[in-house]
């Protein structure tokens, strides 16, 4: 398959072009019924006898290209409405009937605050080529009528608040709410692209629209990416100062998998500057090793590293309901854990040529011995709830 993009150097035309490289170069085999030959990426800067030679081979044609911030109102239509007009004749011209995917905005609906919109009109406008095209007998045509997108490459102070509001943020730039209560519908780069995916293979969503709402429908006029979000703006900016403070605070705010917090995290991520691309954690050192706090969880405990100098003995003491998974990764050592109350000693020799992870049982008091006497001992060590200084749970006593 011959695959044409309008629009390849856009926020979503870059997406797309990156995944479906992947998926051509073998690199991705999510998809291994997709088989793409070729990729044109059209943009701006590309000439008219590269459209030519695109469209009289393209097998599907994805039309990104359009106008969002143009100088003029009429832009909008010359941007939105005739450039799909030059693609359409140059895919008659070579009677070149390959199904054809038109990026619309859900603006188009002239709904409510869409009414009088002069993009929304353009976008109304190419819609309506697009169908009138297909029933003069030219190729299917696929529109889909996109919410707001956010995503990892989308340009910032342009056309999109979540872009804006990630960049500033990750920048300590200032930024302005007006209403923290606005509510957006918002769709994800890769939920987008994994529908243009499922176009590709001809498992689309097709659907009718009831106002702003997609409708599913075997045989509906549009199509539409299933999964979007829908949050104000007041939830939006305070997860992200909640991202920026993470360096500070070390907590990681839940990102269940799916959830609009994890999209925006990655998203987040992508916009920040080099010098806060790593940063310095506060190491507890003294005379045997250290000991550094590295990741905080909302509700499912916290991520420490413990380093023993060699000969060195730590902890020599038992919790009642904390518990901690600890995990050598260099070095060579010796976990010792007794039930409060008893003699019997559990041994459990550790080193970081075989890396194993030992429970710290409840109820058991515990100790990590370094046995070298040259290396230092590395120990990732996992705990099920955050350290409390008001509540430490933790009880000296020796092993043995």
């Amino acid at each position: 398959m011959k695959i044409l993009i309008t629009g390849a150097k856009g926020f979503v035309g870059k997406n797309l072009c990156a995944v479906l490289k992947n998926v051509k170069d073998g690199k991705d085999k999510t998809r291994p019924d997709l088989n793409i030959e070729e990729i044109f990426e059209y943009d701006v800067d590309s000439s008219p006898a590269d459209l030519e030679t695109y469209c009289a081979q393209a097998n599907f044609v994805f039309n990104l290209a359009g106008v969002n911030r143009p100088q003029t109102q009429e832009e909008f239509m010359q941007g939105n409405f005739g450039f799909a007009s030059t693609l359409l004749e140059t895919l008659k011209k070579y009677d070149n009937k390959c199904p054809v995917m038109l990026s619309s905005s859900i603006q188009a609906t002239l709904i409510g605050r869409y009414a009088q919109g002069e993009y929304g009109k353009s976008k109304k406008a190419g819609e309506e080529l697009f169908f009138e095209y297909e029933r003069e007998g030219g190729g299917q045509v696929c529109v889909y009528r996109f919410p707001n997108l956010f995503g990892k490459w989308c340009r910032p102070n342009y056309n999109s608040a979540v872009a804006t509001f990630c960049n500033n943020i990750a920048n300590d730039l200032p930024i302005t709410v007006n209403d923290r209560a606005i509510e957006l519908e918002l769709l994800y780069i890769d939920d987008l692209v994994a529908e243009m995916l499922d176009l590709l293979e001809g498992k689309g969503h097709r659907c009718n629209y009831d106002g702003l709402t997609p409708v599913e429908s075997k045989n509906g006029r549009y199509y539409y990416a299933p999964i979007t979000h829908k949050v104000s703006l007041g939830e939006i900016v305070d997860l992200l100062y909640a991202f920026r403070a993470q360096s500070e605070t070390l907590i990681i705010p839940e990102i269940p998998n799916g959830s609009f917090a994890k999209k925006l995290y990655s998203t987040y991520l992508s916009y920040l500057p080099k010098e806060k691309v790593a940063f310095d954690l506060k190491m507890n050192v003294d005379a045997r090793g250290s000991f550094t706090e590295l990741l905080k969880t909302e509700n499912c405990g916290q991520v420490s590293i413990n380093i023993s100098k060699p000969g060195i003995t730590k902890g020599q003491h038992w919790h009642h309901t904390k518990w901690e998974f600890f995990i050598v990764v260099a070095g060579r050592g010796l976990i010792q854990q007794r039930k409060i109350g008893t003699n019997e000693v559990l041994n459990f020799e550790v080193s970081g040529k075989k890396i194993q992870a030992v429970h710290m049982l409840p109820g058991y008091t515990h100790n990590i011995i370094n046995l070298s006497d040259t290396e230092n001992l590395v120990t990732v060590m996992w705990a099920n709830e955050r350290f409390d200084p008001n509540h430490p749970d933790t009880f000296f006593e020796i092993v043995e």
